[in-house]
């Protein structure tokens, strides 16, 4: 019987219409719109597309979208002005400083200038600390979509056995240290773990987040387990097109798995959703109101 196929792009639009109730409410009842401000420094097109697509996104769930774009040459200096600015800004809730920054730039040191309290992504090192120690921390994007994903389809998660691939610092710790909130027994496997087809074969709760197209097997997967792919790998598809396939083989794994996420369409569409519901979160947090439930850890 082939897995049930946990479809992302219909669950983030749950997810952004529950934020756009919690934006019309805090309009309606406090006369607070959230504001989000996003930072591009150069024109790498990828980042052009996402930049652009935040934005409109943003506005949609009737929050302001501020959008800051400098060219590539600006100075870390100013960058890091500007950052100072919007931290002081009592109209704007959530900074990102979109990724990667020209190579003269220090990305560490411009993340670490972001409020805490306004860091949407979840990067600045002290949300890393908060999180790592189970604290109200503001959570990565991508890790929280997946949760939230986890926690739609499979409920109470306590005891089950949960592994990450991966081990970067933007999804496979905080996504263990998520898991390890959800009181499940949690392992990291990455590039040096040995029989890692063993280690991923005990887990009920398999994270991919490697960066390895199709690595992860069917054979991998202990039958009915879940299965969610962060992996977004742009592969050749012959006759000079390319298609984007996650780090698991979808085909084999969707055979043995109970659920698993697709690529496209799978965690991808969460990213955003979860960035606009950590800006409303922000908004409440800095006003003293109660957080949406549903939208956070």
């Amino acid at each position: 019987m082939s897995a049930t196929i946990i479809d992302g792009k219909a669950f983030s639009a749950k997810i952004r219409g529950r934020v756009a109730e919690e934006v019309a409410a805090l309009k309606r009842d406090h006369g607070l719109v959230p504001g989000l401000a996003v930072v591009l420094v150069g024109a790498d097109p990828a980042s052009e597309v996402y930049v652009r697509s935040k934005g409109r996104k943003t506005v949609e769930a009737g929050m302001e979208s501020f959008e800051h774009r400098l060219p590539a040459e600006t100075t870390e200096a100013d960058l890091l002005a500007l950052v100072e600015k919007l931290n002081t800004d009592p109209a704007v809730h959530g900074i990102l400083v979109q990724l990667p920054l020209p190579k003269h730039m220090n990305a560490d040191a411009v993340i670490n200038a972001i409020d805490p309290a306004k860091d949407v992504d979840g990067f600045h090192i002290s949300n890393v600390g908060l999180l790592g120690t189970g604290q109200k921390a503001m959570v990565p994007c991508t890790p929280l979509g997946c949760l939230m994903m986890l926690r739609d389809h499979l409920g109470d998660m306590s005891g089950k056995e949960a592994v990450v691939i991966g081990r970067s610092n933007i999804v496979g710790k905080p996504m263990a240290h998520l898991l390890l909130g959800e009181s499940c027994t949690v392992s990291i496997a990455h590039s040096r773990t040995k029989d890692i087809e063993e280690v991923v074969r005990r887990a009920d709760i398999v994270i991919a987040a490697v960066g390895r197209p199709g690595m992860v097997k069917g054979a991998w997967i202990k039958p009915g387990a879940t299965v969610i792919d962060v992996g977004i790998n742009r592969i050749d598809a012959g006759d000079g097109k390319t298609r984007l396939v996650g780090d698991v083989d979808f085909d084999e794994a969707r055979e043995v798995a109970g659920a698993i996420t697709p690529v496209p369409g799978g965690v991808g569409p969460m990213t955003i959703a979860c960035l606009l519901a950590n800006t409303v979160t922000a908004a409440c947090r800095a006003n003293g109101l109660p957080e949406p439930e549903g939208l956070t850890v």
